[in-house]
């Protein structure tokens, strides 16, 4: 192994932060009660086929809300299947988006209906930009179409309407062509003049929007009708950024990412987490001047974007990209930038030393080490930010400081449970 210039690590304790943790009890119930709230069996006739979206992105509890949207249409005429809406993921293949819909455990054996996957699609229409607008061709074939997605800030823009009800209806629905259109031409115009096109046009007859609270729990499931969408969108994403979790400290030396990946977000890491100044600009809020990724969650099959996002990592998550899979999504999206490679190191420890020399402090640096940009509610942080921790009454101590420990090949052992273990 090649000795770069490198710094000693600090010594590190656990945190936990308490973070909103209310959340729904009965979510079969809340979504047959949404469903009935705004009429939905009113808009199926018997017999209809009625198409449901599911997406790409790890939401909690996902196959549950799916399997009881398609019993509500049962229960009421309808002959429910699942579209996979989720614009070029899966590498942009039938095969690809089956499969990503199955590492989140959605099958038709789990969801109770059948999985109709396809790459083609309808054009709807043409907006004033010039952006066209498409729809999945089997959705777009059937009766009815019904649109499940969960409401959160967007990575690569701001605006009153981000990801919701809406970005599934035209770039998830809108498969590779209607992701590339909507990209091109502008999200936070696009999009929701893509799916008031769409909607007027095509055949949803209702959305059911989700909103996680901070520990990756269903907090809100609110049923829209077609009509409702953009103020739901609204709405619901003011509600979503009071759950959104934050590293708990406004400056970093060196922020260490254990996992990114495409069922954390879309972007791999969540810019809103590590800063969307990487992404668009403007104030560094918050100001992490490095930051080290050290692997790739299995449910991403290889596609790493995100990984550009990162100045350090590991030969172990090098070793897992799927070049083709993560460009084909990174161009997609045009988020060049989240392709680049960065620096590969061969081990987890080689990786924090190196990244500790680039910022040019040791004992004294001010680092954190999170599970991933969704799981952010027990992390370890470095004995330099220990005054601070101790000042904020949001932040537990877990464990005594010590050295991080790492496995004979190097690789940081410290988040082997879900619960925070206390390094000896």
């Amino acid at each position: 192994m090649t000795d770069y210039p490198s710094l000693p690590l600090p010594k590190f304790f656990g945190i936990r932060q308490q973070l909103p943790t209310d959340h729904l009890h009965d979510v079969e119930a809340r979504v047959a009660a949404e469903l009935q709230r705004i009429g939905l069996a009113e808009r199926l006739h018997p017999g209809a086929s009625v198409a449901i979206t599911a997406g790409s992105r790890g939401i909690a509890d996902i196959a549950r809300v799916l399997r009881t949207v398609a019993e509500y249409v049962r229960s009421h005429g309808g002959q429910p299947f699942i579209v996979p809406a989720m614009g070029s993921h899966g590498g942009a293949t039938v095969e690809g988006q089956r499969h990503v819909l199955a590492e989140y455990g959605i099958t038709e054996t789990s969801v109770g209906a059948p999985i109709r996957a396809t790459m083609e699609t309808v054009e709807l229409g043409t907006l004033p930009s010039g952006a066209r607008v498409f729809m999945d061709a089997f959705a777009a074939a059937a009766d009815a179409s019904i649109v499940v997605n969960r409401v959160k800030a967007h990575t690569a823009f701001r605006g009153p309407i981000e990801s919701g009800l809406c970005k599934m209806t035209c770039i998830g629905l809108g498969k590779a062509e209607g992701a590339e259109q909507t990209h091109a031409y502008g999200l936070r115009q696009t999009i929701p003049q893509a799916a008031s096109l769409a909607l007027e046009s095509a055949n949803v007859v209702a959305g059911l929007a989700l909103v996680e609270n901070a520990a990756h729990q269903l907090a809100i499931i609110q049923a829209a009708r077609p009509a409702e969408f953009l103020d739901t969108d609204r709405e619901l994403l003011k509600r979503a950024n009071t759950y959104l979790p934050r590293v708990p400290f406004d400056h970093l030396h060196v922020l260490v990412v254990a996992r990114l990946g495409k069922n954390i977000s879309g972007s791999g890491m969540d810019y809103n987490v590590v800063g969307m100044w990487r992404r668009i600009g403007g104030e560094r809020v918050p100001d992490f001047e490095r930051i080290v990724v050290l692997d790739l969650t299995e449910e991403s099959d290889g596609n790493g974007l995100g990984v550009g996002i990162a100045d350090f990592t590991t030969r172990r998550l090098y070793a897992k990209l799927d070049l083709p899979k993560m460009y084909l999504n990174g161009l997609t999206s045009q988020a060049v930038d989240a392709l680049k490679i960065p620096i590969v190191l061969e081990s987890d420890r080689q990786a924090l030393e190196v990244a500790l020399h680039a910022v040019g402090h040791s004992a004294d640096a001010r680092v954190a080490i999170i599970r991933s940009t969704l799981d952010l509610d027990e992390l370890f942080v470095s004995q330099a930010l220990h005054d601070e921790v101790a000042a904020n009454p949001r932040l537990e101590v877990v464990g005594p400081t010590a050295d991080l420990e790492f496995d004979a090949d190097g690789g940081l052992i410290a988040f082997e449970s879900k619960e925070v273990r206390s390094i000896p």
